[in-house]
């Protein structure tokens, strides 16, 4: 019996063009480029975040409810 040497599969110059079982080429992403600062900057800019986002809703929701009363008053009183 005679030992038949296989290409390495890893090996791109040995693959056919025609290869169903191409490599994967490695996903890069936008977040790969920021650098990561340690677990304690990164949680308080995620609490920092999160109270600005609090408070950005809370505001939108007193100017979408005052805006109204506030036409309201001024139409019922111009009359």
């Amino acid at each position: 019996m005679t030992c038949i040497q296989r290409p390495s599969t890893h090996d791109d110059d040995t693959r056919p063009a025609n290869d169903n079982h191409a490599r994967v080429p490695e996903v890069l992403s936008v977040l790969d480029l920021i650098p990561s600062p340690d677990d304690h900057e990164l949680a308080d800019i995620v609490r920092r975040t999160e109270r600005l986002a609090m408070a950005l809703v809370i505001g939108m929701a007193i100017c979408l409810i005052s805006a109204p009363a506030v036409y309201l008053t001024l139409a019922y009183y111009s009359h």
